[in-house]
């Protein structure tokens, strides 16, 4: 993401993401950013240009994904995606205290959070244990998706994320006038495990 670095627009930062992931489905890896010189830098400070919000799943690992290095990608891992006070905290410091110009929320496809919720749902069972929290978490988006009249796994995936997104832009203080003048980009993606492809579910202040 070095050309990204240097522009600090939102749309040339996204542009630099897609570019890292075609790299990375097509084996073209530069991987940057990953040598000593870099590493030695990295000492007085970080300079992330995006703020990723990504399930833990050890399948989707974002810097891989990205093909991108040390500093590149701010990234805070959860579940599911799933939103707590901390969350927001460590979103809300790299957009104002790093000055990030893009918000990604990374979903991704066969995520086991929301299969969780979807099976407490169907079954009328939850987890027991801290698990149940994924499930408390995922579940509202889950029931308005099918009181939609969607059964679709795909569609619950899809239907969790807009959740999230929904959830940032009311409970981020700011998030919106940001985007409205240009200083931030808000992008909501699905990654398919089936060819490490991104699916563009949202995008606020920046153009597919």
């Amino acid at each position: 993401m070095a050309n990204a670095q240097a522009s600090g627009f939102p749309q040339q930062v996204w542009e630099a993401l897609k570019e890292g992931n075609r790299r990375f489905r097509e084996e073209l890896y530069l991987r940057p950013h990953q040598d000593a010189p870099t590493r030695f830098a990295m000492r007085s400070g970080q300079h992330p240009r995006a703020v990723v919000l990504a399930c833990s799943d050890s399948r989707v690992p974002v810097e891989i994904v990205f093909d991108c290095g040390l500093g590149d990608l701010f990234i805070v891992r959860t579940a599911g995606e799933i939103l707590d006070s901390a969350v927001l905290g460590s979103i809300e410091f790299a957009i104002r205290g790093l000055g990030v110009d893009l918000l990604v929320v990374l979903g991704h496809e066969s995520c086991g959070a929301v299969k969780a919720a979807s099976a407490a749902l169907r079954e009328g069972t939850v987890p027991d244990g801290w698990q149940r929290t994924l499930v408390e978490k995922v579940a509202p988006a889950l029931m308005t998706a099918r009181a939609q009249g969607k059964t679709d796994p795909a569609d619950f995936e899809r239907a969790h994320l807009a959740g999230v997104l929904e959830q940032l832009r009311e409970r981020l203080s700011g998030m919106d006038e940001l985007v409205a003048s240009g200083k931030l980009g808000v992008v909501g993606l699905r990654y398919l495990l089936k060819d490490s492809s991104l699916e563009v579910l949202e995008t606020y202040g920046v153009t597919a």
